[in-house]
């Protein structure tokens, strides 16, 4: 029973006679991963930095729609190579060279993992009257164990939490209606334009930061899903999900302004109501925190593997060693949360957002490769060889990478580091859009100049990579 429940597989590919699953399943995993109490509070940001209701809401939306369009589009790799994320990140860096953007992820992960373990911590001691020091560690010991089973159970949860999460948001909309004069919340409609992209910096960012490990919950679905479906069904569960408890942080923040700052659970489930109902408001809120846990604590888990394993050549995973990581995890991030969940948090999500900073030319770099260098096909076994095709280390895409980085510091905007370009902007933060664009064209520049000088060298007609080495039709 338990090799059947428990998930074989983790950094190699996925054999066609183990997919299962439609594109739909990717719909109700980000609805159920969105609909939480973290993205109510990064909504809430817009309206607590300065930010108007009205133009709030249209900067959050256009994050999330630009942001979820990058992330879907790393989803809809999944079915077709059939392995996790960051693993088809070695053929722009290397086998070896996939490490560089990978290390800080894996540190952002274990933040996500300690800022989300806080909060459901208070929801899980509220509810059994542990208190949240026991809830934390509690919260923890159930997220380890889910991460442990692995694919089915992550895709159960979400479909769980896509139905009662969506019940508790909507009677918490109806609630918050009926204490606030909405017309009023909408009467200022001033622009100003450095908080209209602080909104949607702050959605963008949060979309972006699913790109490492997207794929990794889409590369279990039948090889001939439509990538179009996969596409469209994630981005729409990611972002309804993302607006819609970003645009009751944004009400919230907007009214209660800092009872809902110092204590963003228990103000959620007062506004709820008490008893029975707050009860159920607890478990929402620690149901939703649990499937975002979940995948940040897979995430981790495969970045690890796959740093680990591109030194080692290691193709495969015990699930004794898949154990082992992810309780790695799992200490790690209850330790910050346990340290940090006094007054710590604040400063560490900060850290957290400027890690963003790492992975968004990682991302760029990534779909240009896949989408229009490589044209969607990969040699699967030579992404496990230093020697084979795609090398230890890549200069392309690292310095490619390197260039991103550097681009984005003028633009950066956070509380321990202001970049010269920030004055002029207004004091906008537009770092996630150079990250994107800047290592997008060069790397696409540079790519297709190395292309061209291999083919010349190489003697005779050049032949194509034959279809059962890539990733199928």
């Amino acid at each position: 029973m338990a090799d059947s429940l428990v998930e074989r597989r983790s950094i190699d590919v996925v054999p066609d006679d183990e997919r299962h699953g439609t594109a739909f399943s990717q719909f109700t995993l980000w609805l159920g991963a969105n609909l939480q109490i973290t993205t109510v509070v990064t909504g809430g940001l817009a309206v607590v930095f300065g930010g108007d209701v009205v133009w709030s809401l249209v900067g959050l939306l256009a994050g999330n729609l630009v942001g979820g369009a990058v992330m879907a589009l790393h989803s809809a790799q999944g079915p077709r190579l059939g392995l996790p994320q960051m693993i088809s990140s070695r053929a722009q860096f290397g086998v070896k060279g996939a490490v560089v953007p990978l290390v800080l992820v894996v540190v952002m992960y274990i933040g996500f993992f300690a800022s989300g373990t806080v909060l459901a911590g208070q929801a899980v001691g509220r509810l059994t009257r542990l208190g949240p020091v026991a809830g934390i560690v509690v919260f923890a010991l159930v997220t380890a164990a889910m991460a442990i089973v692995g694919y089915r159970i992550i895709h159960a949860l979400g479909r769980v939490a896509s139905i009662v999460c969506a019940i508790a948001f909507v009677y918490l909309g109806i609630r918050l209606l009926d204490h606030i004069h909405l017309g009023e919340v909408l009467h200022d409609r001033a622009f100003h334009l450095p908080m209209f992209l602080l909104a949607t910096a702050l959605s963008a960012s949060w979309q972006l930061a699913f790109g490492p490990y997207v794929a990794d919950y889409s590369r279990y679905l039948p090889r001939t899903t439509s990538a179009r479906a996969t596409f469209w069904w994630t981005l729409g569960g990611t972002a309804l999900g993302s607006q819609w408890s970003m645009t009751f942080g944004v009400l919230v923040a907007a009214t209660a302004g800092g009872a809902f700052v110092d204590d963003q659970v228990g103000y959620v489930v007062g506004l709820g109501g008490t008893g029975a109902v707050a009860a159920f408001l607890y478990f929402a809120i620690a149901l939703g925190k649990l499937t975002i846990n979940v995948l940040n604590t897979y995430g981790g888990f495969m970045s690890i593997v796959t740093s680990v394993s591109g030194f080692r050549g290691q193709r495969r995973l015990t699930q004794r060693g898949r154990g082992a990581y992810i309780v790695c995890i799992m200490v790690a991030g209850t330790v910050v949360a346990l340290l940090g969940r006094n007054s710590f948090l604040d400063s560490f999500a900060d850290f957290l957002l400027f890690l963003l900073t790492f992975f968004t030319p990682w991302s760029a770099i990534n779909l240009v490769d896949y989408y229009l260098i490589s044209r969607e096909r990969y040699d699967i076994p030579a992404l496990t060889d230093p020697q084979g095709r795609y090398g230890g280390w890549r200069g392309t895409a690292l310095v490619a990478y390197g260039v991103g980085l550097a681009a984005q510091f003028p633009f950066l905007s956070t509380s321990f580091y202001t970049g010269p370009a920030v004055g002029p902007l207004g004091g906008a933060d537009i770092s996630w859009i150079v990250g994107l664009a800047v290592p997008a064209v060069l790397y696409g520049l540079l790519a297709r100049h190395e292309r061209g000088a291999t083919a010349a060298a190489e003697p005779g007609p050049r032949t194509r990579t034959p279809r059962r080495q890539g990733a199928g039709r």
